[in-house]
């Protein structure tokens, strides 16, 4: 299971496999919560929906749960269910992924001392098998000034390929002031496709296009030593993949404060 979510609900998205990662969605603005992924059978979902739906109301849960052939170890749903619980809202631009036994959680928190005590929590609800891997980070409020700055814009590239549009250029020169004047944080460009196509070449054009970002970025005077960069393809959309409208939304760079 994958799960990312935002404090005020601008997205959060579980996603449940026990085998592999799926697909996940997170609609920004929108206040849905959209469930996405592969679970073994419909016991598992009824239950997943039903657990997302007493957190944070039946209105804004999205369910786009699949069955399919997967593996869970034993009393999976149960574990499943004990780590949705209420402290997870306590986490903003994070992902929570359970891939058998394994558990991996990152995102942002308030403190150290929710920081720790959310994963103690999961490893007090969890048998010995299960592996946890705590990635949260204490929040910045840098983050808050480059999300602000791209103000949900899109930097858009030439289709399929990782060229930059013309339109992108205004942004990245905004984009570059703004992480100047964040002396000594660290940065992560994403880079995000649409699902249309082969899931491997659109990781490929995403980190392609990652590094387009980055390049301009450098050309403006950015350490590129202060930069890394990631694609992930298709597997985290911010809208619905089944309209164009969406599908513009989800080829887009996202920007990330690190240390």
């Amino acid at each position: 299971m994958r799960l990312s979510w935002v404090l005020v609900l601008a997205g959060l998205w579980p996603t449940l496999s026990p085998l592999h990662a799926q697909t996940a969605a997170q609609v920004q603005g929108a206040n849905q919560v959209v469930v996405a992924g592969t679970v073994p059978d419909e016991a598992t979902r009824v239950a997943v929906i039903s657990r997302m739906r007493e957190l944070y109301g039946a209105d804004r849960v999205v369910d786009q749960l699949t069955l399919g052939s997967v593996v869970a170890p034993p009393q999976w749903n149960q574990y499943v269910s004990k780590l949705l619980s209420p402290s997870i809202k306590q986490v903003s631009h994070g992902q929570l992924s359970i891939q058998g036994n394994t558990v991996s959680i990152r995102g942002e928190v308030g403190n150290e001392a929710v920081r720790q005590q959310i994963t103690s929590d999961m490893a007090q609800s969890l048998n010995p098998t299960y592996t946890i891997r705590n990635g949260l980070r204490v929040a910045v409020q840098e983050q808050a000034v480059v999300d602000q700055t791209l103000a949900n814009r899109i930097v858009e590239f030439e289709p399929g390929s990782a060229v930059l549009r013309q339109t992108a250029w205004p942004i990245l020169d905004e984009m570059a002031v703004a992480m100047g004047k964040l002396k000594g944080r660290k940065f992560e460009v994403i880079g995000h496709t649409d699902a249309s196509g082969a899931r491997a070449a659109n990781v490929s054009l995403s980190l392609a296009r990652a590094q387009s970002v980055k390049s301009y970025l450098i050309g403006k005077g950015l350490p590129a030593d202060s930069m890394a960069i990631s694609g992930l393809g298709p597997d985290q959309p911010v809208a619905s993949n089944a309209t164009e409208e969406g599908r513009a939304r989800n080829r887009r760079i996202e920007f990330r404060v690190g240390s």
